[in-house]
Formats: C-alpha cells, sequence, structure tokens
C-alpha cells in the first residue's frame, strides 16, 4: 500500500518508520513544522537547528509535502499526485476538512494515544495521569468529521505506572509512541492479508477532555497526597504546576511526601520554608515537601528568595 504520514514529533517518526517495517511504500510525510513555522524561517531552522522530525525524513530520503495546511489546495493537489491508500496521522493541531480525509483509497487513519472513546481531546497523556488510571494504550480510528469518533479499526493497551516513582506525562508518551510503531505495523499487514472490519464507538463510554487550563495546573492541598503527586508527574516536563499563595502564585518542580509528626493537621498549612522549598500539609494529612520553588512572572527567578523570606510564613494556608 502507498502511505502518506502526516504528524509531529514522536508519534510522526513512530508512524513513519512503522509503515516502512510493515513494508508498504511511505510516498510522502506531511511535518506540523510546516503548518507552524513560516517557509523563510523553516529554511534557516532546517539549516541550523534541524528537528527530529526533519531529520528522520533527510536520514530516509522521504518525498516530503510542502504546503501550510492539511486543508490547503497544496496539500490537496500533493495527495492527488502521490494517489495515496492510506493517510496515517500522528498528533496533528488541525481538524481534516472531510474533502481531504476522504481523499485516499482506503481512508485516513488517526493514531489517538488513549483507549478511545474515552480520553478524546487534546492532552490523553496528562489527563491519564492525573486521573489516576493504571491502562491506556494506543488505538487506530478511521477519521470522520468530529475529533477522535471515528470507528476502530484496532486498540493496544499499556500499564500507566501509579505512586510517587510512576510514569510522568513524557515517559507515558515514550511508551504510547513505542506501542504505535509497531501497532502500526501489525495492522498494515492485516489490512494487507485481510478484511479489518471498523468497530463503532460507544458513545455512553465516550469522554472528552480540553486543553489544559489555569485550574488544572494549580495544587489543590485539600486532596490527598496521590492525587497531588499525579498532578506533578502528569504535567512533568510540559508544564510547571503552582500553588496559589495569597495574591500570587508560585511554581513547583518537584514534589516528596512524609508523614505528618506534627500536631498541625490543616490542609494547605505551611509548615516551614526556605529559599526554593516549602513544607505544606495535604488532604491526607501528610506532609509536601514542594522544591523548585519559583516566583510567577517574568522576573520570579530573581525575586524569589526576598518573597519567600518576606512574604512566605509558616502557618500560611495555601489553596
Amino acid at each position: 500500500m502507498r502511505i502518506v504520514v502526516v504528524g509531529y514529533d514522536k508519534m510522526f517518526c513512530s508512524l513513519i518508520l512503522g509503515s516502512m517495517e510493515s513494508k508498504n511504500k511511505v510516498v510522502g510525510v506531511f511535518r506540523h513544522e510546516r503548518v507552524k513555522i513560516h517557509p523563510f524561517w523553516l529554511f534557516f531552522k532546517d539549516i541550523f537547528a534541524p528537528g527530529k522530525d526533519y531529520s528522520l525524513i533527510k536520514s530516509l530520503h522521504l518525498h516530503e509535502i510542502k504546503a501550510r495546511s492539511v486543508n490547503s489546495q497544496s496539500f490537496r493537489k500533493e495527495i492527488l499526485k502521490l494517489n495515496p491508500d492510506i493517510i496515517l496521522v500522528g498528533s496533528w493541531s488541525e481538524k481534516f476538512k472531510k474533502p481531504i480525509f476522504e481523499l485516499p483509497k482506503i481512508g485516513t487513519i488517526n493514531c489517538h494515544p488513549s483507549l478511545l472513546p474515552k480520553y478524546r481531546g487534546p492532552n490523553p497523556y496528562m489527563r491519564v495521569i492525573m486521573n489516576g488510571e493504571t491502562e491506556t494504550g494506543v488505538t487506530f480510528h478511521l477519521m470522520d468529521e468530529n475529533l477522535d469518533t471515528g470507528p476502530i479499526l484496532m486498540q493496544k493497551r499499556i500499564s500507566v505506572l501509579q505512586g510517587f516513582n510512576g510514569d510522568t506525562g513524557e515517559t507515558l508518551k515514550n511508551k504510547c509512541c513505542s506501542l504505535a510503531k509497531t501497532a502500526i505495523a501489525e495492522l498494515l499487514i492485516a489490512m494487507n492479508n485481510e478484511m479489518i472490519i471498523p468497530t463503532n464507538q460507544s458513545a455512553k463510554d465516550a469522554s472528552y477532555y480540553p486543553q489544559i487550563c489555569e485550574k488544572d495546573i494549580l495544587i489543590n492541598f485539600s486532596k490527598t497526597s496521590d492525587e497531588i503527586s499525579c498532578l506533578i508527574r502528569a504535567l512533568t516536563p510540559w508544564q510547571p504546576a503552582y500553588i496559589a499563595h495569597k495574591r500570587t502564585f508560585l511554581q513547583v518542580s518537584k514534589v516528596k511526601f512524609f508523614e505528618n509528626k506534627t500536631k498541625y493537621n490543616k490542609p494547605g498549612m505551611v509548615l516551614k520554608k526556605n529559599k526554593k522549598t516549602i513544607w505544606v500539609i495535604t488532604g491526607d494529612n501528610r506532609i509536601a515537601k514542594l522544591s523548585g520553588i519559583k516566583l510567577f512572572g517574568k522576573f520570579g527567578q530573581i525575586f524569589t528568595p526576598f518573597y519567600m523570606k518576606f512574604c512566605v510564613k509558616c502557618g500560611d494556608i495555601c489553596c
């Protein structure tokens, strides 16, 4: 079969490599940098600071589609010329319009890093960890006019390590991308050798999570130490978590938990602090040692020691 791969970062690379391992022909690729970066600046970036996607494309001598959007006329013309059986999509920010996803002979297949119909939306790696799930996976489904709702062709499951030393958003992403590489090879081989019957998604089991917003990155100390750990690990390494203290916010890098042997048990109470660390009581009466504290704002790094010394006091309540 003739394959066009559209995507970004590790999932994009995994789908390219998996497609090639299945002995199918990758006739074209379209990387997200073409949409994100103006062609003038991308030209220089590719020379002086090439990304992983571009480096893989060049090393494999693949034909790169040069367009500004998957819904553009130039992309459509390229697809008609390449005449693919399948367009494979992995990590993409644009919504494909019907005239585009219907172009391939067989169809457009999206790889979504969750067990659809659960965790539809743009941040499944984070959301799965935040919610304390012990299992996730990748789903290959035919693309339709809605997001992550098309009929399922294949699912593969993988465990999520929870606990204080469990998976971070980054490690879970790496696991899912590795799984996608072997799974797409298996799916394409199966499609060559047998009939794959798509399975409609169950609407009653569906869940959708939007983009991460401000309330999602704030630590709520009324929650348990497990829940706080899940939040920080889920956001790592893309987005720091924050503590709301008085009228400002403090960025947190790491957290460790200890048994509370003090007489105090009010969630959110500051027990101890130094220049870049703060000890706070959690909802399950443990002590969270939050380190790498940095004051929010452009000059936060400069003013953090001053703020911690004069503005944060033992007995303060963080929410």
